[in-house]
Order: structure tokens, then C-alpha cells, then sequence
């Protein structure tokens, strides 16, 4: 049997990996494909050119090696999320789901072929360093990332804790890459951070996917939830949360919808379309509920937010999402390598694919960090099913579908270090007990 593992993948380069299986036999039932006589020619092709460079090359290849890189060129050129993994690549994305690594603490995409930093994490020596999401990595220590795969780049960052590692960077405003020297550290990514906000408003920030984040997520919001009652809203901060374990994303949204669909996915083989449906063991109240995104929120937490937008649980505040709506399937392989391969693509409860368009918000409050690498501009990603990755388009909203709050504050940039979107967002969860107390004096 060979166990295919049907994940989200994050956009650091670092595949997070669902708690979905699924066998497929291969046994002597398997099924025999047709070979087309273009694809005989084309493996004739790759076997004289690996002769010949074993045959010619200024020094000794081995088979093995030149077959490796064939590999991961002919995965590479998919898209950006598929790739081949050696066994030491493929042993650190299964330590990846533990949230526990030595290392910097930047999440990583590629952009125009360039290694650019989507953002760092908090609290980690790259946060504290002040590398900024937009950061473009030209050089890691004394090795250029021109065609550096991100994989490559991941490798290369992390290391045991307390050694040192110099990355080169070009931003906005520089004349030549900027070098910043940072110390490796144990970077534990607490995917779950929790306060009371005023009036007993309730606050939780997801960081990321992982083991154990919807039970932190429960323990959280019983520590801030009033012991002699309940929270009166609650705020969940989705911002630069790049994704995680799709069992994880269901497991959230299970705690505030009780019933029907939380996100489907659909590819070309049969067993890769799938339904995940709230299981009826809702744990919180309907109280308000605002859900924050913005331009580094993706996979995982887009399917979050899409799932409490289309129940109408909640509404979503700050601006539009990264836009990855494609899974990736985890195929191990024999020699301990393994295959992180694009399968389907994921749709909202309403049926809606975010790729390369991302989650819309109901209240559009601008993002202080305009710097965000969106699906859209990842180079050979899939297209947008409606075209509009392609061309620029006005959004047309379905008439029958509820009105939408729209606030759009292009100008509303606040004081230094305020958070201009999580006071809108308190101040919308304030106003629903406004109008709510006006129509039951009306009433």
C-alpha cells in the first residue's frame, strides 16, 4: 500500500501535513495506462542525454544524482507548490507539523524567481531583527539564491540554535543588498495568542496550523470568555497566518458553525474529492464574530475565514487574502524521498475556488504592510477559474447574496504602532450593540 497524505501547503516552502489518508492500492488490481509513442520518444531523448553527460561531463556524475535533479526540475516546472523531496527534505517537513525548529523564523515564497519574505513570524530572530515582509533574499551566507529553490533556501536558514547565519537583502530604498547577521534560535510557534479586549471583548490571534491548534484555540477562549457569563464578540485575527493542517482549519471552524459544509475539494481522480462538514459539537456561543485577513493570510486560514463568511458566522474585516486554493498530496517513496504533488483545488461551503483571488473581505480597512507576494504572482501557478488573475476585472457580487459592509479607509493609516484594523473591527463589534439596542427600542 502506498499512503498518500492530502495536505495544505504553507507559503514558507514548509508543507504542513493534514491528519487525512488515504491508501491506494498497488497491487496486481492497478490499473495499466496507455503510454502515447510522444512519451517513449521524449524518455529515449532523456536517456541519450543522461548518457552522454555521464559519458562527457568534465567530471564523474553519478546516475542517481543527475535522475534527482531531473526530478525536481520536471516537478519544479508545475507549479510553485509542487516538488521532490530527498529523505532529509521530507523528514523535516514531517517536523514541521510540530511547530518546533531551529532556525530564523520567516515564511518564504518565490516572487519574479526571487526568494522574497512573505513575513516574519513573532517573536523570532528574523521579527526582531526587522526584516520586513517584501524583503527580497539575494544571498544566504556565501551562496547566491539565483535559481535557489525554496526548499534549498529553508535548508540552508536553519541550523541548531545559537549558530549564526548572514542573509543578504534588497528592499525599497536600498542601493545594494543589506546584510543582517542573526543568531539561529528554537523557533516554538505559538499558534494561538488570546486577550480580553475592552467591554469584554474577546481576542485571538492564529499564527498557524498545527498539532494541537484547535485545542489551544478551546483552552484560549475558555481563559478569556467571563466566568459569569460570555464574551459579548470575539475578534479572530487570521493576518499573515500562512496555513497549516487542513484537519486543524476544520477543527476551528467546527468551533463556531454547528452544522453543514466547511470546505470540499475537487481533482481529476475520483478518490481525491473530498467533503469536510461541521459535526454538530459546536463549542461556542453565536456571539458577533469578526475574522481579520489580510494579503499573508492563506491556504488554512482561508478556508477559516472562507467557511465563517459563507455560513455568515462572521464577517471579514481587513483586505483581501493570498489566494492559494490548491492542495497538495504527500507521496512518500521508496528510498525515503517523496513526491509533494498539486492534486485538487478547495471550495468554500457556497462553492467558491479562492485560487489566485483570495478571500474578499465584507469590510475592506487598509493593511498598514502593502508588501504582501500574492498567489497571483508566483510564477506557473494555477489560474484563477474566473480569468481574473489574468485580467483586472470589477468583482460582481451575486445579488442574492446578503449586503456587505464596505468601509474602505485608504487614507485611515493611525498613530505610530496602532493597529488601525483591530479598532475597526472592535469598533464594528461595538456598533452591533448600538443598532441592536436602537431596533429593540423601535421594536
Amino acid at each position: 500500500m502506498l499512503k498518500k497524505i492530502v495536505s495544505f501547503r504553507n507559503v514558507s516552502g514548509i508543507l504542513l501535513v493534514a491528519a487525512v489518508v488515504v491508501a491506494v492500492s498497488l497491487g496486481a488490481s492497478r490499473k495499466v495506462v496507455a503510454v502515447s509513442n510522444d512519451t517513449y520518444d521524449s524518455l529515449r531523448t532523456f536517456a541519450d542525454v543522461l548518457s552522454m553527460v555521464q559519458e562527457n561531463y568534465a567530471e564523474p556524475v553519478e546516475a542517481k544524482t543527475l535522475i534527482n535533479n531531473a526530478i525536481k526540475g520536471m516537478v519544479k516546472g508545475l507549479d510553485p507548490h509542487s516538488s521532490y523531496m530527498n529523505p532529509q527534505e521530507y523528514s523535516e517537513m514531517q517536523v514541521d507539523t510540530k511547530g518546533v525548529f531551529g532556525g530564523l523564523g520567516i515564511e518564504i515564497s518565490m516572487k519574479d524567481n526571487v526568494l522574497t519574505i512573505v513575513a516574519p513570524i513573532e517573536d523570532t530572530p528574523a521579527h526582531k531583527a526587522g526584516l520586513l515582509a517584501g524583503d527580497k533574499i539575494v544571498k544566504i551566507n556565501d551562496k547566491f539564491t539565483k535559481d535557489m529553490s525554496i526548499t534549498e533556501a529553508v535548508n540552508q536558514m536553519r541550523g541548531p540554535k545559537g549558530t549564526q547565519v548572514t542573509i543578504h537583502i534588497m528592499r525599497e530604498g536600498l542601493d545594494e543588498p543589506k546584510p543582517y547577521t542573526l543568531t539561529r534560535a528554537i523557533i516554538k510557534v505559538k499558534s494561538v495568542k488570546a486577550r480580553t479586549l475592552e467591554d469584554g471583548f474577546g481576542y485571538v490571534k492564529i499564527v498557524q496550523f498545527q498539532e494541537n491548534t484547535s485545542a489551544d484555540l478551546d483552552k484560549a477562549l475558555k481563559e478569556i470568555t467571563p466566568k459569569d457569563g460570555q464574551l459579548k464578540g470575539l475578534i479572530l485575527d487570521l493576518r499573515n497566518n500562512p496555513g497549516g493542517l487542513l484537519q486543524e482549519a476544520v477543527s476551528v471552524s467546527n468551533e463556531f458553525i454547528d452544522k453543514g459544509l466547511i470546505v470540499s475539494t475537487k481533482g481529476r481522480v475520483a478518490g481525491q474529492d473530498m467533503t469536510f462538514n461541521a459535526d454538530g459539537v459546536k463549542h461556542q456561543p453565536d456571539y458577533p464574530m469578526i475574522v481579520m485577513v489580510n494579503g499573508g493570510s492563506a491556504s488554512a486560514s482561508e478556508i477559516v475565514a472562507g467557511a465563517l463568511q459563507d455560513h455568515k458566522r462572521a464577517a471579514v474585516l481587513g483586505t483581501t487574502s493570498f489566494g492559494k486554493g490548491s492542495v497538495q498530496t504527500i507521496i512518500p517513496l521508496s528510498d525515503g524521498s517523496a513526491l509533494r504533488l498539486t492534486t485538487s483545488k478547495y471550495y468554500t461551503p457556497s462553492g467558491r475556488s479562492i485560487q489566485a483571488k483570495g478571500i474578499e473581505p465584507d469590510i475592506v480597512v487598509g493593511d498598514a504592510n502593502k508588501m504582501h507576494v500574492k498567489e497571483k504572482d508566483l510564477d506557473g501557478h494555477l489560474a484563477a477559474e474566473d480569468g481574473s488573475d489574468k485580467k483586472e476585472k470589477p468583482v460582481e457580487k451575486d445579488k442574492q447574496d446578503a449586503p456587505k459592509m464596505k468601509a474602505v479607509e485608504p487614507g485611515d493609516k493611525g498613530g505610530p504602532g496602532e493597529d488601525v484594523q483591530l479598532k475597526r473591527a472592535l469598533d464594528y463589534l461595538k456598533s452591533w450593540y448600538i443598532f441592536k439596542a436602537a431596533a429593540d427600542k423601535a421594536a
